[in-house]
């Protein structure tokens, strides 16, 4: 069973310098997202779906500064002062991917036989006005990205996917690369159209079609 990629992940030192960059180097303004009560994140989406990634979207994700620290630390690696620190003088950037299973546990355990550290399954949630949406994720403890962020983070959407509820854009995916993922790990997901190689840099690299013409992000600073 083939995991599928679901979204990519863009990291800011705040929501308003996410949008800012996403109207500057997509040349689109993302849609309204909402907050992650459990993680004391908020977010902005844009769909980048084409035949080769379905439903897939972008995120831009920010630190929520009105809600309360979470219990736990924060996915993605947001709450690490370094991460924080470069996002603040560099401008947001590519850190991650998250991938879709319907398969989570065999996932997980396959991750864990070959010597990876997927994390443990986390319920979540967050309000949308046209209702709840529902998840479960696979989030280390440490919130640490294994393989420098390149395996991406595993999540089982439970009920409606977000994707379905947003607008098709005039932003695309046209490839995503993941380097330094073990060929052992990279048999366990079979990524359907993303090139995962055991070595190399950036640890991501994405390019995409949009107004200003093709983009190549990647989550070197």
């Amino acid at each position: 069973m083939s995991a599928v990629l679901d979204h990519l992940v863009i990291a800011a030192a705040s929501l308003d310098q996410g949008v800012a960059w996403c109207e500057a180097t997509l040349g689109v303004t993302p849609l309204p997202g909402g907050q992650h009560p459990l993680m004391g994140t908020h977010n902005r989406l844009l769909k980048i779906a084409t035949p080769n990634f379905p439903d897939a979207y972008l995120e831009i994700i920010a630190i929520d500064p009105a809600a309360p620290p979470p219990a736990r630390a924060r996915w993605f690696g947001l709450g690490d002062a370094a991460l924080q620190a470069s996002l603040a003088a560099d401008g947001p950037r590519l850190i991650h991917a998250v991938a879709r299973s319907s398969m989570l546990d065999m996932h997980r355990w396959g991750l864990i036989a070959v010597g990876r550290k997927p994390g443990e399954p986390v319920s979540a949630s967050r309000e949308t006005p046209a209702g709840q949406l529902s998840w479960q994720i696979l989030l280390r403890d440490d919130g640490a990205l294994d393989c420098g962020g390149a395996l991406p983070t595993l999540i089982h959407w439970q009920g409606v996917h977000p994707a379905t509820r947003m607008p098709d854009s005039v932003v695309t995916l046209q490839a995503l690369t993941l380097n330094g993922v073990p060929s052992p790990a990279r048999d366990v997901l079979r990524l359907r159209g993303v090139s995962v190689l055991p070595a190399g840099a950036p640890a991501l690299s994405a390019t995409l079609a949009t107004p200003l013409g093709p983009v190549t992000l990647s989550s070197q600073p």
